[in-house]
């Protein structure tokens, strides 16, 4: 166990040990021992039924987002992702809606350790600039990027909170900024995936 811990692949709770992300780089096992996936598909399915967008989940893992629940209904970006896919937090709805949740220390060490980089034009690179940015997240408590990962891309993003309130993971529709600009996914969106995380979060808590 100290060895996987040392690895990055267990987390000490006390004298408990938990699995991470990183688990989902041998295998599957991170999702089966957490209910929360069989919770959240069905929840996922419904919402991207309804607004006809993609639909995700993700956890964070240091300076990166792990994917670990997706329900497309087209391609939209030109990589491929999936269960277990990895992207950097900085520049994604996801990310900055967990990194939103870390105190400013946290924050500050990341940043140094992993200077954001830039994706296209709009990318937020600037150390202060994102920092402020993370705070209007944590503020208003959802997220929304436009084409800052990718050209055309935009997505929006929710926590998904425990019994003790705390982000565990964030849920997020993403689009076709051509199709759905940013204001407008807003506008449209988030008063339904604010609905879908909130059902998630309490079945989650029930369960717990």
């Amino acid at each position: 166990l100290l060895t996987l811990e040392g690895l990055g692949y267990v987390r000490a709770q006390g004298r408990q040990f938990c699995l991470t992300p990183r688990i989902l780089d041998l295998g599957f096992a991170y999702l089966s021992s957490l209910p929360l996936w069989n919770l959240a598909e069905p929840v996922m399915e419904k919402l991207v039924e309804e607004l006809k967008e993609s639909c995700s989940a993700a956890v964070l893992d240091g300076a990166e987002i792990v994917y670990v629940l997706r329900v497309p209904t087209h391609k939209i970006m030109s990589i491929n992702l999936g269960i277990g896919s990895r992207l950097p937090a900085a520049c994604t709805s996801m990310g900055r809606t967990l990194l939103a949740e870390l105190d400013a220390a946290s924050i500050d060490a990341l940043l140094r350790e992993h200077p954001p980089a830039a994706h296209t034009e709009r990318t937020i690179t600037d150390p202060t600039a994102l920092k402020a940015e993370l705070a209007r997240v944590h503020r208003q408590g959802w997220c929304v990027v436009d084409q800052e990962l990718e050209e055309g891309l935009v997505s929006l993003s929710v926590p998904i909170r425990d019994r003790a309130g705390r982000a565990i993971a964030a849920m997020n529709v993403s689009g076709q900024a051509a199709r759905t600009p940013a204001p407008v996914m807003v506008e449209r969106f988030l008063p339904r995936l604010q609905t879908a995380a909130a059902q998630i979060s309490q079945m989650l808590q029930l369960k717990a």
